[in-house]
């Protein structure tokens, strides 16, 4: 698999360019610290470190999806939320989300494909014939990518629903398993703004906006889990669980200031799907260890070292 993680990167590189220095993808984005505190139903339905209730520091990077860092704020993009929690044994785990309700496709062969069919979908904004034949045999990318064409822009990076899009075995004190997925909502709520104000706001606004906000106040999230029912796929991300599943507000994301001295000036900040700790298992859903991999691939790019195991 790491030669198609190899081959991923290359194909977003042709699509985007190669930025020394950044990465593949999501190369645009902003940094912020808090705290993360877990409520009591994350205790009971996890024994990891960080949902005990006892506050945890946090690390957040909010970014654009395009590979380009130039990018303009107000293109059509996809948005996402990438948070490290800093676990009190030294260890860390993450959680990443993105602004669509299900992921394109169920395996890494697809995303080659699917990648090679919709390379330029982020410039023209519509489906060019490569991903019009692509999608006849692949419906299950419909819905994600229905989805990401409707993307409005956001009014804030605070304001934005992010969603982790695979589910992960929560395993409790007593051994006791859920399956669970991740949602982070906006205390400030959702809302976008037309393209029209987007390009009046600027081509950093996003940016621009969560500095502003950190300035005159907390930016909070409450962290939301989808509990899987009877049926539902846990390997599949492409699959989105029924409305009607239960849901639990499992803690609250405080994020207080910038983050100024991580992800610059040589410093190496990695948000991995698969770094996971005590009490929170992977699925054999194959993307997030694909991803993984992807992203090992574009620290070597970007920073030119290997990535370490423990690179955080």
């Amino acid at each position: 698999m790491d030669s198609l993680a190899r081959e991923a990167v290359d194909l977003l590189s042709q699509t985007y360019g190669r930025y020394e220095g950044h990465r593949a993808v999501h190369s645009k984005g902003t940094v912020c610290k808090g705290t993360f505190t877990a409520m009591p139903d994350a205790a009971r339905l996890t024994r990891a470190a960080h949902m005990q209730g006892e506050p945890v520091q946090v690390t957040t990077r909010f970014s654009n999806g395009a590979g380009n860092p130039a990018s303009p704020d107000f293109v059509q993009d996809g948005r996402g939320m990438a948070t490290k929690f800093y676990l009190p044994d030294g260890s860390r785990t993450d959680i990443v989300a993105l602004d669509l309700p299900c992921f394109f496709v169920r395996t890494p062969e697809d995303f080659i494909k699917f990648t090679r069919a919709g390379r330029r979908l982020p410039v023209i904004n519509q489906p060019g014939p490569r991903l019009a034949l692509y999608l006849a045999t692949h419906r299950e990318a419909l819905r994600a990518v229905r989805a990401f064409l409707a993307l409005k822009p956001p009014a804030s990076y605070a304001r934005v629903r992010y969603n982790g899009l695979h589910a992960f075995r929560w395993v409790d004190a007593d051994g006791g398993e859920r399956y669970v997925r991740y949602g982070w909502l906006p205390e400030a709520g959702v809302a976008t703004i037309s393209t029209g104000e987007a390009k009046h706001a600027g081509p950093d606004y996003l940016q621009q906006d969560i500095v502003d906000r950190l300035g005159r106040e907390p930016v909070r999230f409450t962290l939301q889990v989808q509990l899987a029912g009877e049926g539902d796929s846990v390997a599949d991300p492409t699959a989105v669980w029924p409305e009607e599943r239960e849901t639990l507000v499992v803690g609250t994301l405080e994020l207080t200031e910038l983050e100024t001295g991580r992800d610059t000036g040589g410093d190496i900040l990695v948000f991995d799907p698969t770094r996971v700790t005590d009490g929170i298992e992977l699925t054999d859903d194959p993307i997030p260890r694909f991803r993984s991999q992807a992203y090992s691939v574009s620290v070597e790019r970007r920073a030119g070292v290997s990535r370490p195991a423990e690179l955080d």
